[in-house]
């Protein structure tokens, strides 16, 4: 996988409502244009954080519409990390380094 531009999300979500992120997780309709990959992560009781590698920056930002879309979907679910950050603390970047046994 010769990933160029990577994202990561953090959510937090509210209490008794992990099962009801998960299913809505599971039926986000797959990958979008330009994404090679996408993963969910349950980093605590009610942490996650969404991983993606993309083709581009731009193909990400092209795709910014239909993820905060399905944030929409997600979002009565999630708890507010700060007032600063609301529900996500996204952050994006080059790919520096990337192994695989592809």
């Amino acid at each position: 996988m010769s990933a160029k531009y990577s994202n990561v999300v953090r959510f937090m979500v509210k209490p008794g409502m992990n099962d009801a992120f998960e299913k809505a997780v599971h039926s986000g309709g797959g990958l979008h244009n330009g994404e090679l990959h996408q993963v969910f992560i349950k980093t605590g009781d009610r942490s996650y954080c969404g991983w993606s590698f993309w083709e581009s920056e731009e193909a990400m930002v092209a795709a910014r519409p239909e993820l905060i879309e399905y944030l929409d979907t997600c979002r009565e679910y999630l708890e507010e990390i700060s007032p600063e950050l609301g529900v996500t603390d996204p952050v994006s970047g080059p790919v520096i380094h990337d192994i695989s046994r592809d």
